[in-house]
């Protein structure tokens, strides 16, 4: 029997690339079923498609974090405001309602916690206006958009700047403050600096996203001085979804 040999036909080699094979079976099964934890399909597209398939979802387990805790996954199924175009599998869907609000499509957004995102280090709210964080200014070679007109996609003006949005963690600037009238009267909205392109030449700030008059109908804030992980889910959606919804030409294909 040579060196390594535990038997004639059986060496440590083997033994060792027997185990490396089940370990690395092990580990794949184990990743396919802890990615089901965030973003698996919870709604089947017929009867052909299972929504949980093979691995099977894990177990919830609990979250920790800043917040309170929270179950992973949920498998509350959500509601879905909109409806297949047509009868098979696959069938393009069409938002039920205002398609603006309806949470579908580029407006789609998560069901997150309700509490303001806060800081590693003080554990305050990480996005708030510079009228609460006035130890922050914007940089004298840098455009103030404050006092701006912001114009729609069609060109008119839908408000007034009136303040700045500053992520304290990553001193940038995430939102812009507009007030806009409304039929029930004026009312502050917020806009994604993602979303905004301000013009210092012309002074005035454009967003593309969606027409002057569907500024009235941004989602807007519980406290007006904080913003919640789920505000900013549902005011950045309001912005997307008007890349495809804000008027019925974009909606229709080009040809």
């Amino acid at each position: 029997m040579g060196t390594g040999h535990i038997t004639s036909y059986i060496d440590v080699a083997q033994v060792t690339l027997y185990l490396f094979w089940l370990f690395f079976a092990g580990l794949i099964y184990y990743i396919r079923t802890e990615d089901k934890r965030e973003g698996y399909p919870l709604i089947a597209d017929g009867p052909l498609d299972p929504t949980e398939g093979f691995p099977f979802v894990p177990a919830p387990i609990t979250r920790l974090v800043d917040h309170p805790e929270f179950l992973n996954p949920d498998r509350v199924e959500p509601p879905l405001n909109a409806q297949p175009t047509g009868p098979w599998p696959g069938a393009p869907l069409e938002p039920v309602g205002d398609p603006m609000l309806a949470g579908v499509g580029p407006g789609a957004w998560a069901n997150r916690t309700d509490l303001p995102d806060l800081a590693y280090d003080d554990h305050l709210p990480k996005i708030v206006p510079l009228r609460v964080a006035g130890e922050f200014s914007v940089a004298g070679e840098s455009a103030d958009p404050r006092g701006m007109d912001v114009v729609g996609a069609d060109g008119k003006v839908a408000g007034k700047v009136v303040e700045l949005w500053l992520d304290r963690a990553e001193y940038i600037f995430r939102y812009l403050e507009v007030s806009v009238n409304t039929p029930a009267g004026g009312r502050n909205v917020l806009v994604p600096m993602t979303m905004a392109v301000v013009k210092r030449k012309a002074g005035q700030v454009e967003v593309t996203s969606i027409l002057a008059s569907q500024f009235a109908d941004v989602p807007g804030l519980k406290n007006p001085d904080q913003i919640t992980l789920l505000e900013e889910d549902k005011i950045c959606a309001y912005y997307g979804g008007g890349t495809l919804y804000a008027t019925p030409s974009r909606v229709d294909p080009i040809l």
